[in-house]
């Protein structure tokens, strides 16, 4: 006897999905990079308080750069399902009121620390989203993703 099991179908993968973890693996490369130069710099002009408010931009950087990417693969994994739109938005939106929130919070709390250099922590922030902007574009552009993906024509098998 056999069971009359039927495997699960394989998951629709958009055609953003390898362009979103190529951005996410591209900027991990860019944030050690900034982090490394921004610590070295922050060690010359401020001493180990550079070092320590380098380190601390770039990992906001990090963070509120690599939600906006997380959160669309995340997204992404309701491709091809009926409730996809309003999900994808959702998700994506929730990230972003995500960032704002973490921003005034990190904001409020780093303010007059004596343990920060405001100027160190906010050059490093300014390169993480300057390169990150840099990274987006290298990655997109070299992606060779066609203007119209996706797109079933009529007459086509969505499934094949």
């Amino acid at each position: 006897m056999t069971d009359n099991q039927n495997p699960a179908p394989a998951r629709i993968v958009p055609s953003s999905e390898p362009v979103l973890r190529n951005v996410l693996k591209w900027g991990g490369f860019l944030a050690i990079g900034i982090a490394i130069v921004g610590a070295v710099v922050g060690y010359l002009f401020a001493g180990w308080i550079g070092v320590t408010s380098a380190l601390i931009g770039t990992a906001m950087a990090v963070v509120f750069l690599g939600i906006t990417a997380a959160s669309i693969l995340l997204a992404n994994r309701f491709f091809g399902s009926d409730i996809y739109v309003p999900v994808f938005f959702g998700i994506v939106l929730g990230g972003w009121l995500l960032k704002f929130v973490l921003f005034i919070i990190l904001a409020f709390a780093l303010k007059g620390q004596p343990w920060i250099n405001p100027a160190v922590m906010f050059l490093t922030l300014i390169a993480g989203v300057l390169g990150s902007l840099v990274v987006d574009v290298l990655v997109v552009f070299r992606s060779r993703m066609p203007y119209a993906s996706d797109v079933t024509l009529p007459g086509e098998n969505p499934k094949a």
